[in-house]
């Protein structure tokens, strides 16, 4: 089975504080969901999150996979004050937005791209709609607080949504569910699909739900994640997971004893547009003894269809791909187990670890002897 990942073209965050609802970050290391208190007063205001794949990195993903589930995936950098219980909402954008390049931190404040007030920016002044949305589509924010109006326009529906709550606030990677949303972008990319069917590609805007945002008597704390801009391992990204995996040979799976389990042929190092199969040889590790004319070693062996990789960063050991039981499983054929890595979803310059996962009738083993390669540029 496959994991593909791709990266954000652009990403910003945008400001309903009076201070910064013209302010565009789109050169910011960090995106982040907040509640500012007022300069001048006790109000609490929310900021959002803007996020965009580019048609091509999705033509791409969607080519190489097959009935293919979708998730969009940011990482965790710093929070505080957090509430006990966080719930994240994602839609897709209804209109295009400008990155930019400001920062936070600029004095004077740029805003030559995407903020709370405007889609461009404050010399083009195209702003968000605020009211008399078109059907299918809604934005701003409830006329009952005393935000200035703005913030993005996105398609509404449970379509069109996609959902994460956190009941531990130690676990605050976003990982949300956007098949659906995925799936419209691809019904207007390859068949031209206008709305419900298909929609175009303005990227995803990441918001906290309703209450929170419209309670202005207080904070929820501070979520942030590392953008486009980061300087880290961890940029968001996009990631599709289908099933690959073919199971032949494997009636003479290995169901009981302790076995050997060893990489062959595989490259020490991989450029960052390959498709590699790591193979893997399995076998015995105490074979019974048989009197035969070629060695034990070279005949392949096999897993049970219950076994799975999983990939880490040698370095900080971050699970870069999980254990999977629906997305990672090996495959076999004649030559042995087997399984099909995209090197593009991996930071390059980088060692990485496999760990495989093997369940037959003495339960489940883990094999982690140091399988390791690299991604180059």
């Amino acid at each position: 089975m496959a994991y593909y990942f791709i990266f954000p073209e652009k990403d910003a965050t945008i400001y309903s504080h009076p201070d910064r609802n013209t302010l565009n970050t789109g050169n910011d290391e960090i995106i982040e969901l907040v509640k500012e208190k007022g300069s001048n007063n006790s109000i609490y205001y929310p900021s959002r999150i803007l996020i965009q794949f580019s048609n091509s990195d999705i033509q791409k993903a969607i080519n190489e996979s097959k009935n293919f589930t979708s998730s969009l995936q940011l990482f965790s950098t710093e929070h505080k004050n957090l509430g006990i219980e966080q719930s994240i909402e994602v839609f897709p954008l209804s209109q295009s937005w400008d990155e930019g390049i400001g920062r936070y931190s600029n004095l004077p404040t740029s805003s030559n791209g995407c903020s709370w007030i405007y889609r461009d920016n404050s010399i083009k002044k195209t702003k968000w709609l605020t009211s008399s949305f078109s059907p299918e589509s809604t934005g701003s924010i409830s006329n009952n607080t005393p935000i200035t109006k703005g913030g993005g326009e996105w398609y509404t529906g449970s379509i069109f949504k996609g959902t994460q709550t956190f009941s531990d606030v130690n676990l605050l990677d976003l990982n949300i569910n956007v098949t659906n949303i995925v799936q419209k972008f691809s019904a207007s990319l390859y068949n031209s699909q206008t709305y419900p069917t298909g929609i175009p590609n303005y990227g995803f805007i990441i918001k906290n739900i309703d209450n929170v945002e419209e309670n202005v008597s207080g904070s929820n704390g501070y979520l942030q994640y590392f953008s486009s801009d980061t300087h880290t391992i961890y940029p968001p990204r996009l990631a599709f997971k289908w099933d690959d995996s073919i199971h032949n040979s494997q009636s003479i799976s290995k169901n009981e004893g302790e076995l050997a389990v060893s990489l062959y042929g595989n490259k020490n190092e991989y450029n960052q547009n390959d498709v590699a199969k790591i193979k893997i040889h399995v076998r015995d590790k105490y074979p019974n003894r048989s009197f035969v004319t070629s060695s034990n070693y070279l005949n392949p062996g096999y897993f049970t269809t219950s076994s799975y990789y999983s990939i880490r960063d040698a370095h900080t050991e971050e699970i870069v791909i999980p254990f999977d039981n629906n997305c990672t499983k090996l495959s076999a054929d004649f030559q042995g187990m087997y399984f099909n890595l995209y090197m593009n979803g991996l930071q390059p310059e980088r060692y990485y670890r496999i760990l495989f996962k093997h369940i037959n009738n003495d339960g489940t083993q883990i094999y982690d002897d140091n399988y390791h390669f690299k991604v180059v540029r």
